[in-house]
């Protein structure tokens, strides 16, 4: 039985008990079922345009994924390993772009060695912390900095 028909029930069962008459509590149970019938409805309708929606959101999937389908049939290679192999440097690379990127910095006037990281490095120059000259990043020795994973220190071990 749906929403509506248990509250037309329920209006017919207070007309046939004469609860619906003009008088005190009559007028309040009318009330309360006349909003019950409105709520349900309310409800009614809401149900209907669910349907309506669900059954476009369906149709606009159904259209995606067929535009996928034609999409990727014609960018994709015939050579599957190629693309296996691609996919795992992709990944590598995503890998590394995580990890920062850490250089090393001799300053010309005390031979001090400092490690700096991208931005730093690309801010230009900066003063060392040991003998205060200016260091310009552009004249300096500059090399990257590579760090041993734990992985291989385990594996040496």
């Amino acid at each position: 039985m749906t929403t509506s028909e248990k509250v037309a029930y329920l209006k017919g069962l207070a007309e046939g008990m004469g609860v619906l008459e003009d008088a005190g509590q009559g007028k309040l149970f009318k009330v309360i079922i006349d909003i019950l019938e409105d709520l349900s409805l309310d409800l009614a309708d809401t149900r209907d345009s669910m349907t309506d929606i669900s059954d476009a959101l369906d149709a606009v999937s159904d259209d995606l994924a067929e535009l996928e389908e034609d999409f990727y049939d014609v960018f994709l290679d015939d050579d599957d390993e190629e693309d296996d192999e691609d996919d795992e440097e992709d990944e590598e690379d995503d890998y590394d772009e995580d990890e920062p990127v850490f250089y090393s910095v001799e300053c010309p006037g005390c031979g001090f060695r400092l490690t700096v990281d991208e931005d730093i490095l690309e801010s230009g120059s900066f003063e060392c912390p040991e003998c205060g000259e200016v260091i310009d990043l552009t004249k300096a020795e500059v090399e990257e900095v590579e760090f041993e994973d734990e992985d291989d220190e385990e594996d040496g071990e």
